[in-house]
Order: structure tokens, then sequence, then C-alpha cells
């Protein structure tokens, strides 16, 4: 039997014997002799054949709906993270995934930041900066240090339609075209996400570059090294960038820019 498929019977069956029958809405019964629930009444619960049900916990080779999925998820009262386990151990993508994540970053993370010395800043799912520190403030001139505060800062759009960003960003034409790569990578189980789609529509139709890039379909993981800008005070300052992913809200991702050098005042 398949690992993940023997996994995924398994965690079932698990999910299903922990419950007790009341508080799914089933009467107890002195002639009970399943522990939990029986097999057809979660069948029941999600709506789907209960021979089908049957043949998930036992491992055989079907094939699982993200809807089937989804319904059995909310049957059983999964938690987030059960839920994740359960798509995940199906191999299918969670059709309410961007449902379940704010595009918010944690108070203890946000917090954070002050203590930082180096420029840190947080990206959301569609890569709006969702909170940045002083030093971050201070490096982004012209953009972080003018945001207003009902408007989220984003990424793309910076490097895309900011009229300074192909001065600021050293080698830009290389730097945007990866730039979108990662992107692309990033958000490739969510691209039919409405905010996504909305700023993909929006960089497409209002930047050439971009609408280029994007048509490419080249796809990068996001990598950390050197970052160069020509900084309008600094002259010309190279980082290492290093990105961390939050493990309570991996759609989020913690920014650092190590200075090396001022290069060229």
């Amino acid at each position: 039997m398949d690992t993940r498929r023997k996994e995924l019977a398994e965690f079932l069956t698990a999910l299903r014997q922990r419950g007790t029958p009341e508080e799914f809405g089933f009467p107890s019964g002195a002639r009970r002799r399943t522990l939990g629930l029986r097999r057809e009444e979660v069948a029941q619960l999600a709506n789907i054949s209960a021979t089908w049900y049957t043949w998930i916990e036992q491992g055989r080779e079907v094939n699982v709906s993200a809807e089937a999925l989804d319904r059995l998820a909310l049957a059983l009262k999964l938690s987030k993270s059960e839920r994740t386990y359960l798509f995940d151990m199906a191999d299918r993508r969670d059709p309410q995934a961007h449902h379940l994540e704010a595009d918010t970053a944690p108070e203890t993370l946000i917090n954070m930041l002050d203590s930082i010395q180096i420029p840190a800043y947080i990206l959301g799912r569609t890569w709006d900066v969702l909170a940045w520190n002083e030093s971050a403030r201070a490096l982004f001139t012209g953009w972080l240090d003018i945001a207003a505060n009902d408007v989220r800062p984003n990424l793309l759009r910076f490097v895309f339609q900011h009229p300074n960003a192909k001065q600021f960003v050293v080698n830009w034409e290389l730097r945007a075209r990866r730039l979108v790569a990662e992107f692309r990578a990033d958000c490739r189980s969510r691209l039919e996400e409405p905010a996504l789609q909305k700023l993909v529509n929006e960089l497409t139709q209002a930047n050439q570059e971009f609408d280029h890039f994007w048509k490419q379909h080249d796809v990068l993981e996001r990598q950390g090294g050197q970052r160069e800008f020509n900084h309008p005070q600094l002259g010309l300052i190279s980082y290492q960038q290093v990105t961390l992913r939050p493990v309570e809200q991996e759609q989020l991702k913690l920014v650092l820019l190590q200075p090396d050098a001022i290069i060229n005042a």
C-alpha cells in the first residue's frame, strides 16, 4: 500500500474513533460496539457513499476529490492543522485554504521588528508589505517612508510601477525578472485566488515588462543572496538577503537585509 494512502486511511480512522456519537448528533446506546463513530455515520455526515468511504479507510486506490475531503473535514470538525494534514495526505489542494489564512501578520511578529536593527519587513500572500521597521523605512526612502496607513505597499507594484525603482534597484531587469519567477513559484497553489488574480491583471495591463516576464512562465524558489541598491543619500549599498517563514503562518515571509558595506557614497 502506498505510504500516503495508508497514512490517510489510518488518520481518518483515528479521527472517526476519537469523538463521541453525541457530539455529532447520534445516540450513544448500549449496543454500540464501535469506538467513536461508525463509518456509515461519517459518510452520512459528509454526504458521501458509505462504501466509498470504507474503501478510503481501507487504503484502497480510490480517487478522493478535494470536494469530498472538504465535506469530510467539515463533518469531522477538523482543526486547521488537521485539515491541512488531511489534504496533504490525499495530495489535494484545499479549496478553502485562502479563506482559512488571514493576510495579516501576528502582533508578536510585528513587535519583533522593532528589536531588529537591520532592515526587515513582512510580506503577505500577494507580497503586500504588512509591516516594516525603521531601518527598512530608511532604506526604501520614497516608498515605505511615505506609505499611507490605509493602503498596503506592495513589493511588485514598487518594482514595476514606482518611478524611481529602476534607478534604485541595481541590475533592475535581472532582479525584476527573477522576482516575477519567484512570485509565480510562491503562489503556484493559489493562482485562482481573487486578490492574486486582481494584482496580476493590474500589473499585466499597466506594465509591459511585467506582462512579458509573467508570460515567460519562469518558476524559481525565493532565494537569498546579495541585493544592491542606489540609495539617494547613501549611494551604492549592498545587502545579504535572508527570507524566513513563520511556522504558524507559512504564507508570510520575514525578509531581513544584512548590510555588507557602503560601496560608493
